[in-house]
């Protein structure tokens, strides 16, 4: 590991929280069949002083597709809102461990926000070690963030459209999905109507929750022994898709604990790509998965 890790411990968070340059961000998010309101369980209970990040909010509100990055302008608004500044030191976390926290680790970092990570475990580990919770709400008062966007780590379909009509491209980029096996492979229905199972010409299969144990990232050993195992080359340049954009970025932070940068995430992910009719989708047997009812044309 040649850098920073991305995370930081409960027992470390409990000794800064009140310190005046940490700010805490409640990230927690849940897909839509899981039935269960974040924000209401925030108002619940959450770490004292932390915020609560919107993933539907503090986005791309004018596009058709869930929680597209914000544009600069709009997410300094909204974070500035929340009392976070650019130079704060930003621990994220949600509810189950990992899973939308990295998401939101990934759009702190895009704008410019470096030195921001993910409390490991998540806000089970902290209640479960008897830390405090609270239900009273964070009253931050409105400060600065001066967003620096990294647009060039937010990949959009035209540009995957056109590196596969690039000749070897899989000598020079990699796509890596971390959607569950069973919809790579066309196996299971996707969760969103209109929007086809299957996988994109010369994807690599990587399920995020292989790279979990628990409420936390693999050990680095074990990381790298899975991310290699799937057929990911970690030193190459590499593009991460998951279902809607929220589980990819968790290839993002797995790397960064490997001390390696790989940021690019295609944001619109399969509910942009295989909803529409004209973008190749394959199936298990390799051949072209079939267009359905209620899918656009390009």
């Amino acid at each position: 590991m040649g850098a920073q890790s991305p995370f930081v411990s409960t027992d470390w968070l409990r000794e800064n929280l009140s310190a005046p340059e940490v700010r805490v961000v409640d990230a927690t998010w849940y897909l839509p069949n899981d039935a269960r309101d974040a924000r209401a369980e925030y108002a619940q209970r959450h770490i004292p002083g932390a915020v609560y990040f919107d993933l539907d909010r503090i986005a791309d509100t004018t596009s058709d597709l869930p929680h597209m990055v914000a544009p600069p302008d709009v997410f300094a608004d909204k974070v500035g809102e929340l009392g976070i500044r650019d130079t704060n030191t930003i621990v994220i976390y949600d509810a189950p461990g990992l899973f939308s926290a990295a998401r939101v680790w990934w759009n702190f970092h895009i704008m410019g926000a470096q030195n921001c990570f993910v409390l490991k475990g998540g806000l089970n580990r902290w209640m479960a070690e008897g830390h405090p919770v609270t239900n009273q709400p964070a009253t931050p008062a409105r400060v600065p963030f001066n967003a620096r966007f990294a647009d060039t780590k937010v990949i959009n379909q035209a540009q995957i459209q056109t590196l596969l009509r690039t000749p070897d491209i899989r000598e020079k980029f990699q796509f890596v999905d971390l959607r569950p096996s069973m919809r790579f492979a066309g196996l299971e229905e996707e969760p969103r109507p209109g929007v086809r199972s299957g996988y994109m010409p010369g994807s690599i299969n990587l399920p995020y929750s292989d790279l979990i144990e628990g409420d936390q990232l693999c050990e680095p050993e074990q990381l790298l022994e899975r991310i290699r195992a799937a057929g990911i080359d970690p030193e190459k340049p590499l593009i991460a898709s998951c279902g809607s954009g929220v589980t990819a970025p968790i290839l993002c932070l797995a790397l960064a604990e490997l001390g390696i940068n790989a940021m690019h995430v295609y944001d619109g992910s399969w509910a942009e790509w295989a909803a529409q009719n004209d973008n190749p989708v394959l199936g298990a047997d390799g051949n072209p998965v079939p267009a359905v009812a209620g899918a656009t044309e390009t």
